[in-house]
């Protein structure tokens, strides 16, 4: 068993392996010491290895969610092992596989989503002087796209997303740009190749060119998308149908709030880093977390053009009147009843 474990251990060095044993799941060695610590559960041991005892711990698989979820918002990746074999036809361990890895960017489950705040990834690149940014919402399909020779965009880009996981190339000026961000993980450069992006990208969308998404003429952001894709696509272990378009964010779309200043306006975070007293806290009557997430996207990406903005004031208006009218038909059908 321990040597099943540690070779699907090998192929997943960086995350922390929830291997499946019966109603548990289980880790071992340095997996199981840093997630004793971090959801405070008692660290045993099963066995020994060159005579020293073999560090476990382990956590009820029904109630998993909770303690994936706390593992998450620390910034920890977990991959899921399953058992996929017959445990009446196997001869020794049960055989088992990683299903699935959870990361604090890609999750989709609402039980481990914030509730307030969006759980994105991105990715950068740089060629040249120009930067591409690619960020994905995989909970709800959303994929944009955003490239440009001006540094201070960049950043101010970044710092409206607050990625929770950041996927940049191996590049000293772009390591330079990105310093201080959470959640950064270099990746290698070949996942940002461009023809492999294209080709991603258009299997993934079903078409023969990107001309319909208006990217044609961003290659170092597609670059940054086809590594976001690949890799999303590869700790899902599934396919991703609801992935159908990527949308290009446009410098006259909205209004840049470089991040200084977006700190002092407290739009969403307060200078503390709570959410008390924010514009968002005064103004948040979503009755859904996806509702709250959205509205805090707004609020962090303000409009510029005046025929979105009365779209949206029009959308707005006509839910608020479709519930008042819902609230009195309740009323008058409780009032029949009586």
């Amino acid at each position: 068993m321990m040597q099943q474990f540690l070779s699907i251990k090998a192929q997943h060095p960086d995350t922390l392996l929830f291997y499946r044993m019966g109603d548990f799941y289980e880790l071992f060695y340095d997996d199981a010491k840093t997630a004793a610590g971090l959801l405070d559960i008692t660290l045993t041991s099963r066995g020994q290895s060159a005579g020293i005892p073999i560090p476990m711990c382990g956590v009820p698989y029904h109630a998993a969610d909770g303690y994936l979820g706390k593992l998450v918002r620390e910034g920890v990746s977990v991959a899921i092992c399953e058992q996929i074999g017959d445990p009446a036809a196997s001869k020794g361990p049960v055989e088992r596989k990683v299903v699935r890895i959870l990361t604090p960017g890609t999750l989709t489950e609402e039980a481990l989503l914030d509730a307030n705040q969006e759980s994105l990834i991105c990715a950068a690149f740089k060629l040249d002087n120009t930067f591409g940014l690619a960020v994905m919402e995989v909970s709800s399909g959303r994929f944009e796209v955003l490239q440009t020779e001006h540094e201070d965009h960049f950043k101010s880009e970044l710092a409206r997303l607050n990625p929770a996981e950041l996927l940049i190339s191996d590049d000293p000026a772009l390591t330079n740009a990105v310093s201080g961000l959470k959640g950064l993980k270099p990746r290698p450069i070949w996942e940002f190749d461009e023809q492999e992006s294209v080709r991603l990208l258009k299997l993934q969308f079903g078409v023969q060119d990107l001309a319909a998404f208006d990217c044609e003429d961003q290659p170092v952001a597609i670059r940054a998308a086809g590594c976001v894709l690949g890799y999303v696509q590869a700790t899902q272990g599934r396919a991703l149908p609801h992935l159908q378009q990527l949308r290009r964010i446009r410098n006259e779309d909205s209004i840049i709030i470089d991040p200084t200043s977006r700190r002092n306006l407290e739009l969403v975070v307060n200078l503390q880093g709570g959410r008390d007293h924010t514009l968002l806290s005064v103004l948040d009557q979503t009755k859904t977390p996806m509702g709250a997430r959205l509205l805090a996207r707004w609020l962090t990406q303000p409009l510029r053009d005046s025929i979105q903005i009365e779209a949206r004031l029009e959308a707005v208006s006509a839910m608020q009147q479709q519930s008042a009218f819902q609230g009195l038909r309740d009323v008058l059908a409780g009032s029949w009843r009586c």
